[in-house]
């Protein structure tokens, strides 16, 4: 079949009501719209909450002034054009600022408002960044999406990573299975250079997206299973998002449906305090029941995820609550003296970030040391 079609003009979506796309033009011309008609045709347009829609479609919400545009900071780990060094055996490559969609609460959403430097067009930098610096044994090639590139373009990035001894894992992070699985489906180019440079030394790691169970059609698992038989490892990391998987149900549905179609999920991010994202967070504890009482639900195969914050020192993971606490502690950290570091903080029901937590800390001392007191990391600036 020929391709989805895209527009990036919220007008000529003729399913909304007319006088609803020029409200949505507004917000489309601060934060903006892309999307295809495959995308598009998974929305029940009768429901106004539809969880696809709300992924998708712009809303006026997301005007409020609330969060910043690098909600994790990452430009602070910036070393080569396109690249950041966070975490001592990962380098992230930030190689497209296109998407086959823009999601709505996209943390990386300020590479689709400006003209910006933080995509590599060039990599030779960075891959003589990546071949000076042997502790680095993976690379996240990210974005925007890569699998948004055509075939040979992401093969010469691929190509020359490989070529790199000490790298053993490549990781593409993608949305094309949920927003446009006929991309894999009608490419035989791809699942071709996959099978090239996913060696039993090394394998591509595909970081799917669903964040919903509803993108996971019968395309998508086509073209998961198309991924996974060129030799791809698959695995899945969605945000948790209000109105679109904050259930346990929904969670639960999404958890059982990618065991079963062989991808493992890996993380459920906290939603990170992004400008325009205000009408996404779900506090922090109550995100952490929502995920727990999906996992309940799983067998051991469905079970393997982690609730984390993607916080500007590290992956904060959510690790526990009691009548009185929650415990988190740092799955990753940017210091190599944080990881594994256990954090006890008291009860804030409000909170949507760490940061709520910390400035609660400055501001009544309530931790049970001064000692933890002076760890608390400093604030996003």
């Amino acid at each position: 079949m020929a391709g989805p079609k895209y527009t990036t003009d919220i007008r000529k979506v003729v399913q909304i009501p007319a006088d609803e796309r020029e409200q949505l033009a507004e917000v489309a011309r601060k934060f903006a719209f892309r999307s295809n008609d495959y995308y598009l045709s998974l929305i029940d347009w009768r429901d106004p909450g539809d969880p696809i829609r709300r992924i998708a479609i712009p809303d006026p919400e997301e005007l409020v002034e609330w969060g910043s545009l690098d909600a994790s900071g990452e430009s602070a780990y910036v070393v080569a054009p396109g690249m950041e060094h966070k975490y001592d055996q990962t380098a992230l490559l930030l190689v497209s600022d296109l998407c086959a969609g823009y999601c709505r609460y996209c943390f990386r959403k300020r590479l689709f408002m400006q003209h910006t430097n933080e995509v590599a067009r060039d990599i030779s930098a960075d891959i003589a960044y990546i071949r000076q610096h042997p502790e680095i044994s993976g690379v996240l090639i990210s974005g925007g999406d890569p699998l948004f590139l055509a075939t040979p373009r992401l093969e010469r990035i691929i190509r020359q990573i490989r070529e790199i001894e000490h790298v053993k894992i490549v990781r593409i992070g993608t949305k094309i299975p949920a927003f446009n699985p006929y991309r894999i489906i009608d490419d035989p180019a791809l699942p071709g250079m996959i099978r090239r440079y996913s060696t039993p030394e090394g394998r591509i790691y595909i970081m799917t997206q669903f964040t919903h169970p509803r993108e996971l059609t019968d395309p998508a698992l086509r073209a998961l299973d198309i991924l996974q038989s060129a030799g791809a490892m698959l695995a899945n990391q969605t945000p948790l998002l209000k109105g679109i998987n904050d259930d346990p149900a929904v969670l639960t549905e999404l958890f059982r449906s990618l065991s079963f179609a062989g991808v493992a999920p890996y993380y459920v991010f906290q939603c990170r305090p992004t400008l325009g994202n205000q009408h996404f967070a779900v506090p922090v504890e109550e995100g952490y029941r929502i995920f727990e009482q999906a996992k309940s639900r799983c067998s051991g195969l469905a079970r393997r995820s982690i609730f984390a914050m993607s916080h500007r020192t590290g992956k904060i993971a959510v690790v526990g609550l009691d009548d009185e606490h929650v415990y988190l502690k740092y799955h990753q950290a940017a210091r190599r003296e944080d990881i594994g570091k256990f954090m006890v903080y008291r009860r804030l029901p409000e909170a949507v970030w760490f940061d709520d937590y910390a400035d609660l800390v400055r501001e009544s001392r309530i931790t049970r040391t001064e000692e933890e007191v002076r760890q608390v990391p400093p604030l996003i600036t």
